[in-house]
């Protein structure tokens, strides 16, 4: 199978993976949102920060360089695995202990309690992470859609019941535990792979020498992503941070979903193409168009129907996320182009370069002042910027200029916000007077829909006719 089809057959899978497992998340949080309030979420998601740096921790280098390594064996898996086991065990025992402390940080005392239960998810996460790697590597991402289905369900029906019953912030904790424990289970029994009784230390200063650099960076990309919640988690109630939360969870469902899907297939397969640059930048070109052919019609659509769609699922005790939504939506166009950007650096082993550019991110604690839209428009500034910063260091790897990336993605960004723009006034003008909310959603999409394909096919955009060639003929 030719580089082009296992790239187009690990999008598909890959795309349905992210797709289907969180279209079953993100419908479990609906039922959840209209029986919790705004503030259990905010409690869950002040702890959003320590989860997701003990990943970072336990998971982000090393499994870059596991990936990155083809000729990898069972010292390098086993090392790996011993090495995880460890990590999130010391990771959740410094948690425990200072649980007072982050309780008092933000002035919630069940924060105690429920940090000691929750993070028990870094422990359960690590016994899998390497039957992971192996499937992420083989791009075998239909085996892994059988996997997060069935555990997102399980925990969702656990949670909703909780909810029911009235557990609270209780119910988001156990359902978060039991989705990690059943992904752990599943992973177990559908994979031969089994830990080795080694730990080679030579294995680990090899993968550590590249991972550290890729760790440290994934450590500040995961405490930016998060910083926002550790803002107004401290200085705004927990009602702010719910609503914050719920409409950066939504915002994220094009954004994450084309974006993860995408990064999955393609730092492996630029991993293997890394020494053929011609190569590498056709691939990661047409990549990129795709991303942007897709994630931008969808987030300015989302911005048009943001407040019946907010009415609509979660009722009007969320109507306060929605301006909150519409920026994190505009904010969210040029972030996947700018994470494809750093792959590129880390495929071609320029680790040190990339911690260099995240470090720029720090930035936002500028902008702490300006309360929580005066950080809403660093995060759309900061999209814009990084994007441009990045291409300009990985074009030079892969002779792929920073003005020739912006003209081959331009055409469609024009199209989609011009678009979007027609749509806005004809909502406002004319649709939102005479349809219930349902229909407006509906009457916009259709218009949206028909009038961004036909004028895609009109100006011949790349995208489209790639997506026809590649996709629909398969």
């Amino acid at each position: 199978m030719s580089y082009k089809q296992r790239a187009v057959s690990g999008i598909v899978w890959a795309l349905w993976q992210q797709l289907s497992s969180k279209v079953v998340s993100f419908g479990i949080s609906i039922f959840l949102a209209r029986i919790l309030e705004p503030s259990q979420f905010g409690l869950i998601a002040m702890l959003y920060l320590f989860i997701s740096v003990g990943n970072s921790l336990l998971d982000g280098g090393l499994t870059a360089s596991l990936i990155r390594t083809t000729d990898a064996d069972q010292r390098d898996y086993s090392t790996v695995f011993y090495f995880n086991i460890i990590g999130s065990s010391i990771l959740y025992l410094i948690l425990f202990i200072t649980a007072p402390l982050i309780a008092a940080f933000y002035h919630q005392p069940l924060l105690t309690s429920v940090v000691r239960v929750y993070t028990l998810i870094l422990i359960i996460n690590a016994f899998f992470g390497v039957q992971s790697t192996l499937l992420v590597k083989d791009l075998k991402f239909k085996k892994q859609t059988n996997i997060q289905i069935p555990s997102a369900i399980g925990g969702g029906i656990l949670g909703i019941i909780l909810a029911k019953l009235g557990y609270g912030v209780w119910s988001l904790v156990w359902m978060g535990l039991c989705t990690s424990f059943l992904s752990t289970a599943i992973h177990w029994i559908t994979s031969s792979w089994r830990p080795a009784l080694i730990f080679d230390k030579a294995c680990f200063k090899k993968h550590i020498h590249f991972g550290y650099k890729m760790t440290l960076s994934g450590l500040i990309d995961t405490v930016y992503q998060n910083i926002y919640l550790i803002i107004i988690g401290k200085f705004f109630s927990a009602a702010q941070l719910g609503y914050y939360s719920r409409a950066d969870s939504i915002s994220q469902l094009p954004i994450s979903n084309i974006s993860a899907a995408i990064n999955k297939v393609t730092y492996p397969m630029f991993a293997e193409i890394s020494d053929d640059p011609v190569q590498l930048k056709n691939v990661y070109k047409r990549l990129m168009q795709q991303v942007v052919f897709w994630n931008a019609p969808a987030l300015i659509m989302l911005c048009i129907i943001a407040k019946p769609l907010f009415h609509i699922l979660l009722t009007d005790k969320w109507l306060p996320a929605v301006p909150i939504f519409q920026l994190l939506c505009i904010g969210g166009i040029m972030y996947p182009l700018h994470s494809y950007n750093l792959n590129v650096l880390k495929v071609m082993g320029q680790s040190a370069l990339f911690l260099k550019l995240e470090v720029i991110k720090i930035g936002i604690l500028c902008f702490i002042p300006f309360g929580i839209y005066g950080l809403l428009y660093f995060q759309l500034f900061f999209n814009v910027i990084a994007y441009y910063i990045n291409s300009i260091y990985s074009g030079r790897l892969i002779d792929y200029p920073v003005t020739e990336q912006i003209k081959d993605i331009l055409p469609t960004v024009v199209l989609a916000g011009g678009i979007g723009l027609c749509c806005y006034f004809l909502d406002k003008l004319v649709i939102n007077d005479f349809f219930i909310p349902t229909m407006q959603i509906g009457i916009l999409l259709i218009v949206f829909i028909a009038v961004y394909y036909s004028a895609s096919l009109l100006i011949k955009l790349s995208a489209i006719k790639d997506f026809n060639q590649l996709i629909l003929k398969r």
